[in-house]
C-alpha cells in the first residue's frame, strides 16, 4: 500500500508519503487512549465544543489551501473544492453550537415505583475512522465533530490518495488545541487496520467507503464485539411523477448527477420517469448533460474534473461497456481520455443487465420508464442498494405516499443537493448501518447509561 498525492488531471507524482510502522501504530493507540483516560474525562461539554468550534473557524482561515489540496489529490474542481471546506466548517460549527443540548440528561418518566431515572450520554473511548477520498474533509467532520465533542479519541486513517488532506487536518486539530492523541492520522495498512479495530483499547469503528470495505471491516469488528457505522454505495433512483416545469426538473436532475464529478454515493444515478414525461425528459436531461465537458478542476469554471483516478476511470469505461454489450442503449458519450470521462446516458436497462444492480461512481447516467407511480416505486427498489432517493412531484399526498414505499435512508422530494449538518446521512441494505449528521450521528458511539434513583 502506498500513500501518495497523484494528480489524476495530468498522472504525475506529487508527493509521497511513508507507511506507519507497527511501533508507530502502537504509540499512535496508546496515545489516544491516554487522552481519553485523561483529557476527555477532565474537560467539559463545553470546553470540547470550544475546541471544535475553533477547528472550524482553521478550516474558515485555510479555505483556500485545503482546497488546492484536494484539487491535486481527486481532481475536484475548485469551486466544488472550496464548498467542500465550507460545508465541513459548518458541520463543526453545528456541533458545537449544539453540543449540551445533545448530551443533556434525558429522563425518564416512571411507570411505578418511586424516585427518578435518567439517561445520561458518556463517551466510549477510542474510535478509528476509515475515510473515502471523494470527500476528504466533509467525511471526517461528520464523524470526527461530533464525536470529539462527547470525548471519545480519534484514530483516523484516510483513503491512499488523500494522505496530504490527511495530515492538513491533523495540524488543524492541534492547532485548535487538541491534545496530542485526541486525533491521531494514521498512514495504516490493510493488515494494520484489522490489527487497530482487533485492539482492546478502540471501542468502535466508522467506514465510508465501498462494499467491499465495508464487508471486510465489519467483518473483523464482528469478531471481536465492537460497534460499527458502514456508509457504503448507493445508486439512487430520482423518480419524476409529475412537474409543473420540466426545465427546472431536468436541470435538478443534471445536478444531482454531476456534483463532485459524479462521485457521491447518494448521486441520483438512476432517472425513473414516467410515460407522459420519458421522452421530453430524455432528450432535455441529454442535451444538458452533453453540454458539460470536463476540464481543468483549477479553473473557477471547471464543472467536471476527472474521476479521482486512471483506475476509477478505466473501472467505470469497462462498466459501461459491459451494460451496452448486455443489451443497454448508449445514448451519449461514453468515451475516456486518461481519467476524464465524457457525459454519459444509458436507456433500455433490463433487470438481467448487470448495469441495473450496480452503482456507476461517475458522469454516468440510466434512464428508465415506467409506466406508473408502482412501476416507478418498484424499479426504485429493484437495487441492492437503499441510500438516498429524490422524488418529483405536484401531488403532496403522492410525495408522501412515494417517500414511505422507498427503501432507502432518505427521501427528498422536489429538490437536490439539500444535505445539511442537521439532516441525519445513512442507508439500509446494502448502503450500510447507523447515521451520521445530526443528532442522530452524534448517538452513535455514545454510551447511553440509565440511572436509576429509588
Amino acid at each position: 500500500m502506498s500513500y501518495a498525492v497523484v494528480n489524476p488531471a495530468t498522472g504525475e507524482t506529487l508527493k509521497t508519503f511513508p507507511t506507519i510502522t507497527d511501533a508507530e501504530l502502537e504509540a499512535a493507540i496508546a496515545a489516544a487512549d491516554e487522552a481519553h483516560r485523561t483529557w476527555s474525562k477532565s474537560s467539559t461539554v463545553e470546553q470540547r465544543a470550544a475546541l471544535v468550534r475553533r477547528v472550524a473557524e482553521l478550516h474558515s482561515e485555510r479555505r483556500q489551501e485545503l482546497g488546492e489540496i484536494i484539487v491535486r489529490e481527486m481532481g475536484k474542481p475548485i469551486e466544488q473544492a472550496l464548498s467542500e471546506v465550507d460545508f465541513a466548517a459548518d458541520i463543526y460549527t453545528y456541533y458545537a453550537d449544539h453540543a449540551a443540548d445533545f448530551l443533556k440528561d434525558e429522563p425518564i418518566e416512571l411507570l411505578a415505583g418511586e424516585g427518578s431515572a435518567v439517561i445520561r450520554r458518556s463517551s466510549l473511548g477510542v474510535l478509528l475512522g476509515v475515510m473515502p477520498w471523494n470527500f476528504p474533509y466533509y467525511q471526517v467532520a461528520r464523524f470526527a465533530g461530533p464525536n470529539l465533542i462527547i470525548g471519545n479519541t480519534i484514530l483516523l486513517k484516510h483513503a491512499e490518495q488523500c494522505p496530504e488532506s490527511a495530515a492538513a487536518m491533523q495540524q488543524i486539530f492541534l492547532d485548535a488545541g487538541f491534545p496530542e492523541g485526541a486525533y491521531v492520522n494514521i498512514y495504516a495498512s490493510h493488515d494494520q487496520i484489522a490489527k487497530v479495530i482487533a485492539d482492546p483499547r478502540v471501542q468502535g469503528v466508522s467506514l465510508t467507503g465501498s462494499e467491499r470495505a465495508g464487508a471486510a471491516v465489519a467483518e473483523v469488528a464482528g469478531r471481536h464485539l465492537k460497534k460499527v457505522v458502514l456508509e457504503l454505495g448507493g445508486s439512487d433512483p430520482f423518480i419524476l411523477l409529475s412537474t409543473n416545469d420540466l426545465e427546472s426538473a431536468v436541470q435538478a436532475a443534471v445536478d444531482a448527477r454531476l456534483d463532485n464529478s459524479g462521485q457521491s454515493c447518494n448521486a441520483a444515478k438512476r432517472f425513473i420517469v414516467v410515460d407522459e414525461y420519458y421522452e421530453p425528459f430524455l432528450e432535455k436531461f441529454t442535451a444538458k448533460l452533453a453540454e458539460v465537458e470536463a476540464s481543468d478542476p483549477t479553473s473557477a469554471d471547471s464543472a467536471l474534473g476527472p474521476l479521482s483516478s486512471l483506475k476509477a476511470a478505466e473501472n467505470l469505461d469497462e462498466q459501461v461497456k459491459r451494460a451496452v454489450e448486455h443489451g443497454a442503449k448508449l445514448v451519449h458519450g461514453g468515451r475516456r481520455d486518461g481519467a476524464f470521462f465524457q457525459t454519459t446516458v444509458l436507456t433500455d436497462v433490463t433487470p438481467d443487465n448487470p448495469a441495473s444492480k450496480e452503482e456507476f461512481f461517475g458522469p454516468v447516467a440510466q434512464v428508465y420508464r415506467a409506466k406508473d407511480e408502482a412501476e416507478a416505486v418498484q424499479l426504485a427498489n429493484d437495487i441492492p442498494f437503499g441510500l438516498g432517493s429524490y422524488v418529483f412531484t405536484t401531488d403532496d399526498e403522492q410525495a408522501m405516499r412515494v417517500a414511505d414505499q422507498i427503501e432507502a435512508g432518505m427521501v427528498f422530494v422536489n429538490g437536490v443537493l439539500m444535505d445539511g449538518a442537521e439532516l441525519p446521512f445513512g442507508g439500509v441494505k446494502r448502503s450500510g448501518t447507523g447515521r451520521e449528521m445530526g443528532r442522530l450521528g452524534a448517538d452513535e458511539f455514545v454510551n447511553k447509561k440509565l440511572i436509576r434513583i429509588g
